[in-house]
């Protein structure tokens, strides 16, 4: 135990003197799940509501998908992402691989399945004839899909906190596609990853790392747990016609 209090006693110097590796590392990280998760809301969001309020043929066998990705291997998710984008690959000509766009784009992958799988679970779990009751008030296509994001906003903001916590700590994807270049596309967790491979000297900056790291997950997620407990009740009211 004293080596760890060491280190920590090491490592905490490096935080509040704001150590420009580590700060840098924290920027990088703060753009990839911000801008990853919001997409990945962009991207999910519709096909989620689709799969929650829609009456169609393979709704079911979608969902199914939708629920199996969530157990989707991050590592084969980089893999087949860095054969997509490397040269030979069908988007080689874009040069995006290691790249902070690739983590970009892989990061948000790896969110989607959370917002796809989670959006329609939440919406479903309504109360029973909450829906048919909005359809009967003579509510159209949109604004159905918005009263059941806004009536299943607890659960739609559990797949937000679900897929920014994904994008926040993955490493493998990130390293694959990214490269794990320093001061480029190294975000904190791979960046731990990386210190771990050298010698002990090293340690303090992993701990360092870890700890900032821990502190944003706890201040990102913390926010939209406390945005979650505190929505209120919403009115159900449509026009008719």
């Amino acid at each position: 135990m004293g080596y760890v209090w060491d280190q920590i006693r090491g490592a905490v110097p490096l935080i509040v003197h704001g150590n420009s590796y580590i700060m840098a590392l924290l920027w990088v990280t703060i753009k990839v799940a911000v801008i990853s998760t919001s997409l990945a809301l962009l991207i999910g969001l519709p096909i989620g509501v689709a799969l929650g309020i829609g009456r169609f043929r393979g709704r079911r066998a979608l969902q199914i998908l939708a629920n199996a990705s969530l157990a989707l291997p991050p590592v084969v998710v980089g893999v087949v992402m860095l054969l997509l984008l490397i040269r030979p690959g069908a988007f080689g000509s874009l040069h995006l691989a290691f790249t902070l766009r690739a983590v970009y784009i892989v990061q948000t992958v790896l969110a989607l399945p959370y917002v796809i799988a989670l959006t329609p679970a939440a919406i479903q779990g309504l109360a029973p004839g909450l829906l048919d009751q909005a359809r009967a008030l003579g509510a159209r296509r949109l604004q159905l899909a918005a009263f059941a994001l806004r009536e299943a906003r607890i659960g739609v903001l559990a797949a937000t906190i679900a897929a920014l916590g994904a994008t926040i700590s993955e490493v493998g994807a990130v390293v694959i596609v990214g490269g794990n270049i320093q001061g480029h596309d190294e975000t904190l967790a791979s960046a731990m990853l990386e210190q771990f491979n050298y010698n002990s000297a090293s340690d303090q900056y992993a701990v360092a790392i870890g700890l900032v790291l821990l502190a944003l997950v706890l201040a990102l997620i913390g926010a939209l747990t406390v945005i979650q407990q505190r929505t209120g009740g919403l009115q159900l009211r449509f026009r008719e016609g």
